[in-house]
């Protein structure tokens, strides 16, 4: 099981922040405490433009709060959105999430999808950089409206409750997947939306969330998705359990560490790929499970891994072929210095502690962007916007990752649920996309659990993985960005 799987939840992003409220208690009210936090502001809107492949897209900015309320009624919580949506006769409407737990959704939103875009997540990227808004090529804007949902603890949504009540009403696989599933009914009613086409987009962890919040809209609020696109996804973690005796941990890793060599060298196409993950599901899979028994077949994979990846021999020998995720982003550019992450290996930065015998800084990634995505969330909230609030923006909340129940449900995935949402609905489509070289939640995990999926259905495109340039935040790279909007905006257009 590759060290920090565990900690980061397959690449949930997540930073140490406490969650904050607007205030510690209402002006003149005596007996307020510190979990009733002042009222948030009335919705507030404003209108925008942008350039888009010569077109100009006029569009509305909105952001407000919606309660989320216990069995009894009372408000336990406040959940925050933003919404960019556009005049005109049945656009649908797509809900973006991304992951952690404790991951705001600014990533999907300044980075992948949302009308305008912020630079980080990339190899160079400065967090000292001006965190400057810019017209999205990308954006997803001109074929459906966005509303973006920050979870309970993130960005600016808070729990009314104290930690321990709040551990049980919203810091549990089931319970998240319940509240976000009304938030969505709840929106849809408050704009009259709900005859509306309706998509769901989940990363990290979202796309954990994804198929569960799609079966439990379909079976109990009695509303259906028409579409799932998962980005990088956390789908089904017990893939890499028994890793001492079954291979799936080391047929996962291979391909993306493979993928980042030849994307060094300038060779990363599909055709090269393809002959990764064939190799990968063959003769890989057959030489790791004939173990000392054959040790011919051992010798010829340690051969053949040494040459995908680049890596010295000596340490793909002494892992026995079996590259884990930490020991391999420090060994590969410890003659630089540098780590490399585990959301996308060719994106470094320098160790800190190059002489330890452990990797004691943190991935290089999450601390970059912290600074770029905060900025320009909070500055576009409150200026742009004029969505006023005095509490601190959590893109990133440690506190909500360690609240959260990690038993009971939570390893046992949502494949089921994606297997039974599909199922009932014929004209569901599901997009699963990933980096290649994401060794947080990698590319193959995916295409081995849609591979084991029945057709239930003539189209066998109607559950695709697909898998681009990059890493977990593939969407960085402009080209993959490109590709991936092709390839959703197909999909919607199918149905």
């Amino acid at each position: 099981m590759p060290l920090l799987r565990n900690l980061a939840l397959a690449g949930a992003l997540m930073l140490a922040t406490p969650i904050a409220f607007a205030a510690d208690k209402p002006e003149g009210d005596d007996k307020a405490t510190a979990t009733t936090p002042a009222p948030l502001p009335a919705d507030a809107s404003v209108r925008q433009s942008m350039r888009l492949d010569g077109r100009t897209l006029d569009y509305t900015a909105t952001v407000g709060s919606l309660p989320v309320r216990d069995a009894q009624g009372k408000a336990i919580g406040d959940v925050v959105f933003t919404a960019y949506t556009m005049p005109g006769k049945d656009r649908p409407v797509t809900f973006a999430l991304n992951g952690g737990p404790g991951a705001s959704s600014v990533y999907l939103n300044l980075g992948a999808i949302g009308p305008q875009v912020v630079a980080f997540g990339s190899e160079g990227d400065s967090a000292s950089a001006p965190a400057t808004l810019h017209d999205n090529p990308g954006t997803w804007l001109d074929f459906t409206d966005l509303v973006f949902i920050d979870p309970i603890g993130t960005g600016f949504s808070r729990s009314r409750i104290p930690d321990d009540e709040a551990k049980k009403q919203f810091f549990t696989p089931t319970a998240d997947v319940e509240y976000l599933s009304r938030v969505i009914y709840d929106w849809l009613l408050k704009n009259q939306r709900l005859t509306s086409r309706k998509y769901l987009a989940g990363e990290s962890y979202g796309g954990y969330r994804g198929p569960r919040i799609t079966h439990y809209l379909q079976t109990r609020l009695g509303v259906a998705m028409n579409g799932l696109v998962l980005v990088s996804p956390y789908l089904s973690p017990t893939l890499e359990d028994n890793s001492d005796v079954s291979p799936m941990a080391w047929l996962q890793t291979l391909p993306s560490i493979a993928a980042a060599h030849l994307e060094r060298q300038g060779r990363l196409t599909d055709e090269a790929m393809r002959e990764v993950v064939e190799y990968t599901r063959g003769d890989y899979a057959t030489a790791l499970m004939k173990g000392r028994s054959d040790p011919q077949a051992t010798e010829a994979m340690i051969r053949r891994v040494t040459e995908l990846t680049g890596l010295d021999p000596v340490f793909v020998r002494r892992a026995g072929g079996r590259l884990e995720t930490q020991a391999y982003l420090r060994e590969v550019f410890r003659d630089k210095g540098a780590l490399g992450s585990r959301y996308d290996s060719n994106v470094t930065a320098f160790d800190p502690f190059p002489t330890d015998p452990e990797q004691r800084a943190n991935d290089p990634l999450l601390d970059s962007i912290i600074a770029p995505t905060t900025t320009a969330m909070v500055d576009f909230v409150t200026r742009v916007v004029g969505w006023k609030v005095d509490a601190r923006y959590n893109a990133l909340s440690y506190e909500v990752n360690r609240l959260w129940d990690r038993n009971g449900d939570l390893r046992a995935g949502a494949v089921t649920q994606l297997r039974q949402a599909v199922a009932i609905d014929p004209r569901l489509r599901v997009l699963i996309a990933h980096g290649w070289n994401d060794l947080s939640c990698p590319f193959m995990g995916s295409i081995l659990t849609v591979d084991q999926m029945p057709s239930m259905g003539e189209d066998p495109q109607r559950v695709q993985v697909r898998e681009y340039p990059g890493g977990h935040m593939f969407y960085s790279r402009a080209d993959s960005q490109a590709a991936f909007r092709r390839d959703v905006q197909a999909m919607y257009q199918r149905n």
